[in-house]
């Protein structure tokens, strides 16, 4: 369900156990310290490394009731129903109450009807005369930080914020004229940023209402120590209380609040964070409590496009299922490679294992520890070292969870773990060289707009969806940078983001709107596709028509053209914006 049934994480009382958030609260470790703390110690035996194992081990004598809206593979091979198909085991809740059921019954509200992504463009420009060459992964990861991070960028944005809220909230008087906004940011600097540019501009736009910024802990912002209740004049503890008070109308945050959070005032979120898969889900969903005078939210989402978050919700909309049990092989498997480095020896494991469960203080541990890191260090190289720590993160990971659903214990399994929670910890990561150094410091933003797209309600596949098991695998190697001139960096980097400068926009503007739709919307081939196919048939006869389209275009407007030739990000936005003027 949407919502949350109680606030504890667990309630024990006869032989029940009731567990809200499963989803999040019944990891390896907090399930196995659960079952452990509820364990009769008459019951189970003195050996230490039994009493670990059984430990993670569900109780046969108690009934688990397990509460979610979002599902991982986790909590259904933990608390769903078996079942078998195809060959496989396959793992569905026991009771669904849907999130289309939820919204049709108007138990919650629909996040996706009034959903409004926003597109940035901008021009990044070389400000150093030399061209030097930097990694081009880490490069566009800098350049798309600095941009959606500058100064000019944040105040535009939070400018289209408040002016939105004002005219489109407040002024059509949502829940009666008490609405709230959220607005998600990516980090505790760009929520302080927010912060102080939404504060200044509501003043600017006299306005009545306050902004409040959320976070954990201190922070360090513009050289001063800076805290929530620093910021916000109140106590953290207030925080939930204030937001439903004027004058306080924007809450913005960082991290803190996009998950569990329960205010039905809440009516419109603005996004400026990646978003995917379940985090998608749980932030957008602050938005679905019901309020008897809230009937419509509303997100405008600065960073994600309507393809990754109607992925994200797909796999909830409906009954999620397991679509497979997970391989306990996979253990045997990763053990194999892990022993294969030989960065420890049986001996080191036993050692260990025995001085930790006898009580030994960390002291007498550590020498263990200590060699073996040395082996990591002095004997694998780059590639070796990322392979093991990752295929060491794996392990515990899977046997975490396997521990508690297999029907039998393995001693070899469980002092593996031991050993690797104590020397994974201790492991340095490899030394990567920021080949894309100095970069910020060679650059200027040039221009910067953002552009709404139309309102959109995203429809979801009314379907169950299938969710893979959790994942075995691990390991990897560390990845070879791809330099490049920053000339180049700059032209593909603006190139992909819509720096389009038109000679004609006028024109051009025709072409796209009027012209091309027409043209491809009588394309014969096109035309039967959409009467007599499915939709995904139909994209690729509009695709190929519009290749046919764009080639008539290029006696009249080679630079049109020009871009959908050599521009994918363009070709990909025309070839979208055609077949939704199109396909109707």
């Amino acid at each position: 369900m949407q919502h949350s049934i109680i606030n504890l994480t667990v309630l024990y009382f006869y032989d029940a156990l009731i567990i809200d958030e499963a989803h999040s609260s019944q990891g390896g470790r907090t399930a196995a310290a659960m079952n452990e703390a509820l364990s009769d110690p008459e019951d189970t035996v003195n050996d230490a490394l039994e009493k670990r194992m059984q430990a993670r081990k569900m109780l046969s004598n108690a009934s688990y009731f397990a509460f979610t809206a979002t599902p991982k593979n986790k909590t259904l091979e933990l608390f769903g129903e078996p079942y078998k198909e195809g060959g496989q085991i396959k793992h569905r809740p026991f009771h669904s109450y849907t999130m289309k059921q939820a919204i049709q019954e108007n138990f919650i509200l629909d996040v996706l009807s009034y959903y409004t992504p926003v597109n940035s463009y901008y021009k990044l420009i070389k400000t150093v005369e030399s061209d030097p060459e930097f990694d081009t992964k880490r490069a566009k990861k800098k350049l798309r930080r600095y941009v959606e991070s500058h100064d000019y960028a944040i105040q535009l944005k939070a400018e289209i914020m408040v002016d939105h809220f004002q005219e489109q909230v407040i002024a059509l008087n949502k829940i009666g004229g008490q609405a709230r906004a959220m607005v998600v940011t990516d980090r505790i600097e760009r929520a302080v940023q927010y912060y102080n540019t939404i504060r200044n501009y509501l003043i600017e736009r006299k306005s009545p209402y306050q902004a409040i910024v959320v976070f954990s802990g201190e922070h360090e912002y513009g050289g001063v120590k800076v805290t929530e209740a620093s910021l916000n004049g109140f106590p953290s503890s207030k925080i939930e209380d204030k937001i439903k008070e004027d004058p306080y109308r924007f809450l913005i945050c960082a991290d803190k609040f996009q998950t569990g959070y329960d205010e039905p005032l809440l009516h419109t979120m603005y996004v400026d964070k990646v978003l995917a898969g379940i985090k998608a889900v749980q932030t957008l969903s602050r938005l679905n409590r019901a309020h008897p005078q809230k009937h419509d939210v509303f997100v405008l989402d600065f960073m994600n496009d309507t393809d990754t978050i109607q992925a994200a919700f797909s796999d909830y909309y409906r009954t999620t299922i397991l679509s497979d049990e997970t391989d306990p092989n996979k253990l045997h498997d990763l053990k194999s490679d892990l022993d294969s480095y030989q960065v420890y020896a049986p001996e080191d494991i036993e050692q260990l294992v025995d001085l930790y469960l006898s009580g030994a203080d960390r002291d007498r541990l550590d020498p263990i520890l200590d060699a073996c890191v040395a082996v990591y260090k002095n004997q694998l190289d780059e590639d070796g070292q990322v392979d093991f720590k990752g295929k060491a993160k794996a392990f515990n990971r899977t046997y975490g969870f396997l521990a508690s659903v297999l029907p039998y214990t393995d001693a070899g399994w469980e002092k593996l773990s031991i050993f690797l929670n104590f020397l994974v910890p201790k492991l340095p990561a490899p030394i990567e060289e920021d080949l894309s150094k100095g970069i910020l410091e060679a650059i200027d933003m040039d221009s910067y707009r953002v552009e709404k797209q139309a309102v959109v309600k995203i429809q979801l596949p009314d379907s169950d969806a299938e969710i893979e098991p959790v994942p075995t695998s691990g390991g990897g190697f560390k990845p070879e940078p791809e330099l490049d001139r920053l000339s180049n960096i700059l032209k593909i980097f603006n190139d992909q983001f819509g720096n389009f400068s038109w000679t004609d926009a006028d024109r051009v503007n025709r072409l796209i709107t009027e012209y091309i739709p027409a043209k491809v919307a009588a394309d014969v081939a096109y035309q039967n596709a959409k009467q007599n196919s499915d939709p995904q048939n139909a994209r690729i006869e509009h695709d190929k028509a519009l290749g046919r389209v764009m080639t008539a275009v290029l006696k009249d407007d080679t630079e049109l053209f020009k871009q959908f030739s050599d521009n994918e990000s363009f070709r990909k936005w025309l070839t979208d914006t055609i077949f939704m003027l199109t396909y109707s």
